[in-house]
């Protein structure tokens, strides 16, 4: 009989302290549960704060995605000069959304698949058009697909922190 254990599913607490101690202490950023809202506040003179919904594991790497695409340019903007326009959207609006929001979710499947998380792709508009959400579903699963060195140095290294994490957790040897 086997006695290798199970790989534990990881809280956001977890997440935000594997993300705050490696990446978040190096780049000068913290990683903060218990937000109503997500938010991205940059740090003119201490750190930077992502704010994740509640306590939400996929809030929180739904926010780290983020994070990760964002260039320095984006790092200095609140929010990272997203903007944001509720539900129901005009189709340029979504178009707008997707645009934002594809490489995010993808990198938020693969970093909710490192963690032992579900994923469920969100095109946040209940209202879109027929057949939105299918599309947006295919191009998030496409981009999620590409190879792992296609993706920004930040993403790479939170992968193998979170996925390194989760082995010694389970006692396992990180590979």
């Amino acid at each position: 009989m086997s006695m290798v254990r199970e790989l534990p599913v990881l809280t956001d607490r977890q997440i935000a302290g594997c993300f705050n101690g490696t990446l978040g202490r190096r780049y000068r950023v913290r990683l903060v549960g218990g937000a109503s809202e997500p938010l991205y506040l940059p740090g003119a003179s201490g750190f930077a704060t992502i704010r994740y919904t509640r306590d939400y594991p996929a809030s929180a790497l739904h926010e780290l995605a983020h994070w990760c695409i964002a260039g320095p340019r984006r790092r200095a903007l609140v929010d990272y000069g997203y903007w944001y326009v509720a539900p129901p959207r005009t189709p340029s609006a979504q178009a707008a959304f997707s645009r934002v929001e594809v490489p995010a979710q993808a990198l938020e499947c693969r970093l909710s698949a490192v963690c032992g998380l579900p994923f469920r792709v969100s095109v946040d508009d209940v209202d879109a058009l027929p057949g939105t959400s299918v599309g947006f579903a295919a191009a998030v699963d496409r981009v999620a697909r590409e190879p792992v060195c296609s993706l920004p140095r930040r993403a790479r290294v939170l992968l193998a922190v979170l996925a390194d994490f989760r082995s010694r957790l389970a006692g396992r040897p990180s590979s």
